[in-house]
């Protein structure tokens, strides 16, 4: 037990006489530390960057389908087929205010689930931070076409 008690009173004493010379005692500590949490510190930095790309391309890409959803619903009763091409005029509108260089190569797709059911679906690439990641965004809008139905009376 004394000799335990000598090797750390020992170890004190050299660190003590060491900051009594102005060395610090864990100099070398701190450069092998920089070292390696430098790295790291800077991974979760552009992580928290490709996070935010992507959520901010998903959120432009939603907006953008539910848009063209909203115009595909208003006129796709009053003129059969011609709301496909306007839906996508209005898709391509709203990326290219929103993230032209965020949403990246869209493709833009008008869909008809069922028969009185339109809308827009999108998919499209993100850039991403880190070389070798491909990330996605898929959006999908649609809803029951806006038509007028007659009183039965």
């Amino acid at each position: 037990m004394s000799g335990g008690v000598s090797r750390g009173l020992g170890g004190w004493v050299r660190r003590r006489a060491a900051v009594a010379r102005g060395e610090s005692a864990d100099s070398g500590m701190t450069a092998i530390e920089f070292v390696f949490l430098t790295p790291v510190l800077f991974f979760m930095i552009f992580a928290t960057v490709q996070f935010a790309l992507y959520f901010f391309a998903d959120h432009v890409a939603q907006a953008a389908a539910q848009a063209g959803a909203r115009k595909a619903r208003a006129t796709a009763d009053a003129e059969p087929g011609a709301w496909r091409g306007e839906a996508r005029d209005v898709v391509d509108s709203y990326i290219s205010q929103l993230g032209p260089q965020l949403v990246l190569s869209p493709d833009v797709k008008t869909v008809q689930p069922e028969q009185h059911t339109v809308g827009v679906e999108i998919t499209a690439r993100i850039p991403t931070v880190f070389p070798g990641l491909d990330l996605t965004v898929h959006a999908r809008s649609a809803g029951p076409v806006e038509r007028f139905v007659e009183d039965g009376n």
